[in-house]
């Protein structure tokens, strides 16, 4: 299954940035953040289905250079109807080996995902 991109939205330092639509939910496929920084992202997931349900990011696959991803998978619960940040996350726990990060809807999770890059300073 090939997963669902979601592009980063830069948060700028000592400024302001529009809110976003973001990327429609895909609970079949899951969604990708591509060439992440996941000390410097933040999830968004607006939940506009009447019930609640789980955002799933995925820990690491191997050793390298997840090598804490032992800890698992992290699981949110998102309430009805509602709007859920997620992160910012450890590298050695979520990264995947291509350098990004996975994140699946629980099946009837319908809204947006949005990935926000928190600059560094």
């Amino acid at each position: 299954m090939a997963r669902t991109a979601v592009s980063y939205t830069k948060l700028v330092t000592n400024t302001g940035v529009a809110d976003v639509t973001g990327t429609t939910a895909d609970a079949t496929n899951g969604h990708t953040v591509a060439k992440a920084l996941p000390e410097q992202t933040l999830i968004r997931v607006k939940n506009t289905d009447t019930n609640p349900h789980n955002v799933t990011v995925k820990a690491g696959v191997g050793l390298t250079p997840a090598w804490y991803s032992g800890a698992g998978d992290l699981v949110v619960s998102v309430a009805a109807s509602s709007t859920q940040w997620i992160g910012p996350f450890e590298s050695a726990r979520f990264i995947q080996p291509d350098g990004s990060l996975a994140i699946d809807l629980a099946t009837g999770l319908a809204g947006t995902v949005t990935a926000f890059l928190v600059p560094r300073h």
